[in-house]
């Protein structure tokens, strides 16, 4: 299946982090995890696409972190979302949600020749 990855559309990142911080709060590799387990393998964040898109999320409010142990009894740095980030990804997942709709549609005329 490692085959059938897909590359992440321009500015889909921050909407699946966000999605996946409603959850729980997590540290960034098990964000990274999530995303791909809950995928099924075809989505991977690469660690260079995830730490500055995680710091841009805490620049703006949306996201905030603290420092605490890991599943292993490391100290890692884990992120949960604020109030202002669950009306974000309210509005995000409303934007996506419209924009894959019309997209769907168009491409559906497209294959009825219309």
């Amino acid at each position: 299946m490692g085959t059938d990855r897909i590359d992440l559309p321009q500015g889909t990142l921050d909407l699946l982090i966000l999605r996946t911080l409603a959850l729980e709060p997590l540290h960034g590799w098990a964000i990274s995890e999530r995303v791909q387990q809950l995928s099924s393998d075809v989505l991977r964040i690469q660690q260079g696409s995830l730490y500055p898109a995680l710091h841009r999320l805490e620049r703006r409010g949306w996201i905030k972190a603290h420092w605490g142990a890991s599943e292993n009894n490391r100290r890692a740095k884990y992120y949960e979302l604020t109030r202002s980030g669950r009306k974000q990804l309210e509005m995000e997942q409303d934007a996506w949600e419209k924009l894959t709709a019309a997209v769907a549609q168009v491409l559906g005329a497209v294959r009825e020749g219309a």
